[in-house]
């Protein structure tokens, strides 16, 4: 396995940030609904405080790759009618990964909550208490969340299309094993 990407495949290092940052954004989707169902108690805080410290790690992944984006090659996206919807699907994705964390952070210095990185450390307030403020970025963090799963949907579906209608293996770029699977299964 390569760590860097090549023309026509991502490396392992592209693979385990994608993958990485797929695992903890499903669970963040997880741990939201399960606090949101549960009244004011010590269960609530803890989730909601895992929650945070988990949006701040997939913030940082995104900072890291993003970087190694733009210090590696990408494989290209197959010509097709739908391949400006695939560059547009990309950059949205960027955008929000970036944005529902940073608007999560922001809804909790409006709150005047802190942010507790596993209880290391705690990042400082992007803006003062205002609870008008808190009002419109849960709005905020909630639309963008919803943004975020509608395109996880959208990229899954076609992730899925190109591999098993399309047949032209667009899905195992990000998979780690590609070269054993398709060689224990005879594909080219």
């Amino acid at each position: 396995m390569l760590w860097r990407n090549t023309a026509n495949q991502y490396g392992l290092i592209a693979q385990l940030l994608h993958w990485s940052i797929v695992v903890l954004v499903v669970y963040q989707f997880v741990l939201a609904s399960a606090f949101e169902d549960l009244p004011v108690s010590m269960a609530r805080l803890q989730l909601l405080g895992t929650h945070k410290a988990l949006g701040m790690t997939v913030l940082m992944l995104m900072v890291v790759r993003l970087s190694w984006r733009l210090l590696n090659n990408t494989p290209e996206i197959p010509p097709s009618r739908t391949r400006l919807l695939a560059q547009v699907t990309h950059y949205a994705f960027y955008a929000l990964l970036f944005a529902v964390p940073l608007s999560g952070w922001l809804l909790s210095s409006a709150s005047n909550l802190s942010v507790s990185y596993f209880r290391l450390f705690v990042f400082p307030d992007l803006v003062s208490s205002n609870e008008e403020l808190a009002q419109l970025l849960k709005v905020i963090h909630e639309t963008l969340n919803f943004t975020l799963a509608g395109i996880v949907l959208l990229h899954v579906s076609a992730a899925l299309w190109h591999q098993f209608r399309l047949h032209d293996d667009l899905l195992w770029r990000m998979l780690p094993g590609r070269r054993l699977w398709r060689r224990n299964n005879n594909l080219r």
